[in-house]
């Protein structure tokens, strides 16, 4: 493979696609055919490499469970067969699908991974909008607000007896009688 410029032959490479040949001072090495490339050539689609699924994984969601199932080392097996394969052993459950939701009356996310928080006093898993104790009716949280109840009913009487009356009212100036008169 040839290298370089005559007068620094050990710098960069020429690109290996077999129409460009272009030098290249900072050359990609492709991971799976193992030849170099400029950066017009250097992904799998734009040299055609035969090697391209060396290193990747595949795999088949099944329609009745939403399990996935590796087809990777089947030696190109058909899909359709994995799949009848895997509905035959028994451990195809149409249960599975349903993804669990959070427990929170008229909420419907699904929990997922970066979605579930678990609640430390009660333990149940909810979704991220329903993370706080109020937020879920917490049984614990119940339980221990009754002791408080008493002095936030206290705050509630307090503040209907107030009944807006000195809540936000500005003081205005008296408004005085027009300077012109109409006739």
């Amino acid at each position: 493979m040839e290298r370089g410029t005559e007068a620094f032959p050990e710098l960069g490479s020429h690109c290996q696609h077999i129409y460009c040949r272009q030098l290249d001072f900072l050359p990609f090495t492709c991971n799976a055919c193992r030849k170099v490339f400029c950066l017009d050539h250097r992904s799998y689609k734009s040299h055609d490499c035969p090697k391209s699924d060396a290193g990747s994984r595949k795999v088949v969601v099944c329609e009745i469970c939403s399990v996935s199932i590796e087809t990777t080392g089947h030696g190109g097996e058909d899909e359709k067969k994995i799949l009848e394969r895997h509905e035959k052993s028994g451990d195809c459950d149409p249960k599975k699908k349903k993804k669990p939701r959070c427990p929170v009356r008229r909420c419907k996310d699904v929990l997922t991974f970066s979605n579930t928080a678990a609640c430390k006093n009660c333990g149940i898993n909810v979704c991220l909008k329903h993370r706080f104790p109020a937020d879920h009716a917490c049984e614990q949280l119940r339980s221990s607000s009754s002791s408080s109840a008493i002095s936030n009913n206290k705050f509630l009487v307090a503040l209907a007896a107030r009944s807006g009356k000195d809540c936000g009212n500005k003081t205005s100036a008296p408004k005085s009688p027009p300077a012109v008169r109409a006739c």
